[in-house]
This record gives C-alpha cells, structure tokens and sequence, in this order.
C-alpha cells in the first residue's frame, strides 16, 4: 500500500470525522439481521456480534425502526421503548469497551411493510398510495405488499416527532452519533424519488418539496446530536423495493448540496445496485462527493483493492463493507496482513442464533 500517496489515505490510516479521531477508514455497514429479542429489543448476542467487529473506524447499526408504525420485519430492533434502550446500551457499551465507535441508524420503511407487521392491522403508511412489487416478509411468511396509505399533510410532523424521539433515546442508549437511512426505498427514500412520490402538497412535485421531509427530519435530529455527530445515507440508483427516479443527479446533486451547507459528519451513499436486476441508471458518485464537500462513505461491493484504489482516487474518505465484514469480525486485521478471508454464508444472512452470526473465526484463531 502506497503511504505517500494522497497524503498517507488509505484503509488503515486514521481519519477525522465531526468530534472523532477514527482508527482507519473501515465501516461497518449498517446490515439487517433479525435477531432482535422479544419487543425487537437488542440482546446479549447483538452485543457480542458488534463488539466483535469493534475495530472498524464506525460502526454503523443495523436498521433501526423509530416506531411501531416505522416496523417492516420480524425481529429486527427499534429505539422507540424504554427496554429497547436498555438493550442498545448494552451493545453500545461493549463497543466502547473495545474502543470502537458507533452510530445508530434510524429507520421508517414506510409502505414496505405490511398490516400484519403494523399496530392494529393497520394499512403501512407512504407518500403516495403507491404499491410496490413483490412480497413483504412477516411472521406468517412471504406476503404480498398492500396498497398503503398516504400519509396526509398534517401528518407529516409526527413522523419527524418519531425520528425526534429516536435520536433522543440514541443518545440515551450511549452512541456516538446517528444516521438518518433516506435510502433503499424506505420511506424518507419514498418521499425523495419521484417514482413512489406523487403527491401534489409541499412535499411532492419539485426537487425542492420531494426533499423537504428528509431536511426536516435532518433538521429535528440536529436538534438532539447537533450536526457533527449526524450522518445521512443515500442511494441514487438501487431500485431496491421498486424505486425510480426519472433524474437521480438532479434530485440527489440537490440534496447533496443542501446536507453538504448543514456541515454533517458525513455522507453515506450506496452506490452499487442491490436489485439483482440493473435498471441501467447511473448517477454521478464524485459529483455528489463534490457537492456534498465533507466526508463521504462509499458502499458498494467494495473489496480490499477496489477500496483502496477509491480511496486513492480522493473518490471517498471511508468504505463501508457488508458481507466481508459480516463474515471477518477482524476485517481491519485481515487487511492489514492482507490475510484469507472468510467466505459469507448467505443461509445465515436473516434471522436464527450464534450460528452465522458470531461464530465466524478470527484470524488469532
């Protein structure tokens, strides 16, 4: 690895990032497990998953629902109960025990969900009374999606008073700071493109109204961590859970340069299409990074050569990685030796016990 050039950045160097010094420039992407306990609460064995994966630069939690109404799986965990607190205390303890950093992720997925998952049966809530294809996955099995409900104006607030109350139950938990998920087709996602926002009031129709409950949300959040321990991630082209935006550089160069004006900690963008069916869009990444102006995350499939050779571009300042790290607890060590790596086991990816999630080995053993 070239230390000289760009200054010295590469994967295991040390980067700034808002009030933090990180160790290297390796994230943990924020990645669904379901194995949240009873009442989606965090337990002892999440604890020891991200503890064990303590030596990234950040971790960043899996998806994390705001509210009952924000659920869309089974047993993944929210920040929305005194006990779910209590469980992510815990977990954030053992990271910092480790001298590990970690941020929260909040999360409302919006129509991606299902009534069965809902509290009273009630129909999941969107922009738009708009469903997208394909099956929701519940209790009972897959289901196919409904139609849901749009959410009316005077509604809006409330939502933004749940990401609110979750970044405030974060900071009693003990994180380091918060990510707002707008990506995926999630719903913050759902009111940005206009494929799944058609709304006709001050938050659907222009770049300016599509993007006005993310700022909002951005903005309530920044009340509770203030904007450098805030973080947003983004992505342009993934038509995951049936997603469109007819000008993805317009829409998301616009947002880019407003979160960029706030001074967040970073931005996170996923670059790479998690469909398994491409779509053909392309956005221009640097031109967001560029916008943007602070510390961009890129995610996208990356491996040890591609990430450095991004890094080595001035195309980002951290990688965040998923199944490597998933499946190397010490995915930073590996590196650094530029050992074998363990191979995922996608069998294990959702749901179950220990097995596929922290019995993966360590290269000490």
């Amino acid at each position: 690895m070239n230390q000289g050039k760009n200054h010295g950045k590469n994967l295991l160097s040390s980067v700034p990032l808002g009030p933090y010094e990180l160790r290297n420039r390796v994230v943990l992407a924020p990645l669904t497990r379901n194995r949240a306990g009873k009442g989606q609460v965090p337990q002892a064995m999440n604890a020891r998953y991200y503890e064990q994966r303590a030596s990234a630069g950040l971790i960043i939690s899996e998806a994390t629902q705001v509210s009952p109404q924000g659920v869309g799986y089974p047993n993944t965990p929210g920040i929305h109960s005194p006990e779910q607190v209590q469980g992510w205390r815990q977990v954030a303890e053992a990271v910092h025990r480790k001298g590990g950093r970690m941020f929260l992720q909040l999360w409302h997925v919006g129509r991606i969900s299902h009534p069965s998952l809902q509290p009273d049966g009630a129909l999941p809530v969107a922009p738009s009374a708009i469903r997208p294809e394909g099956e929701a996955v519940t209790y009972e099995g897959l289901k196919p999606f409904v139609t849901p409900r749009a959410l009316e104006t005077q509604e809006i607030p409330g939502i933004i008073a749940q990401y609110r109350q979750g970044a405030q139950h974060a900071l009693e938990a003990g994180f380091d700071g918060v990510e707002i998920h707008g990506a995926n087709g999630y719903l913050l996602d759902q009111f940005l493109r206009d494929g799944s926002n058609h709304r006709r009031d001050a938050y659907g129709g222009s770049v300016e109204n599509r993007a006005r409950l993310l700022l909002e949300v951005v903005e309530a959040v920044a009340t509770v961590w203030g904007v450098t321990r805030l973080g947003v991630r983004l992505s342009p082209v993934n038509p995951f859970n049936s997603m469109y935006d007819s000008d993805p550089d317009k829409t998301f160069g616009y947002v880019a340069e407003r979160l960029g004006r706030l001074k967040l900690a970073y931005l996170h963008v996923v670059e790479q299409d998690q469909s398994g069916v491409t779509t053909g869009q392309n956005a221009d990444f640097r031109r967001l990074r560029d916008l943007f102006g602070g510390p961009y995350i890129a995610n996208g499939g990356y491996t040890y050569e591609s990430a450095t050779a991004c890094l080595a571009r001035g195309d980002a300042d951290l990688i965040a990685f998923g199944r490597l790290f998933l499946a190397n607890p010490d995915l930073p060590e590996r590196f650094a030796k530029r050992a074998p790596l363990n191979a995922p086991r996608p069998e294990s990816f959702y749901g179950g016990d220990e097995k596929g999630y922290t019995d993966y080995p360590f290269l000490a053993s």
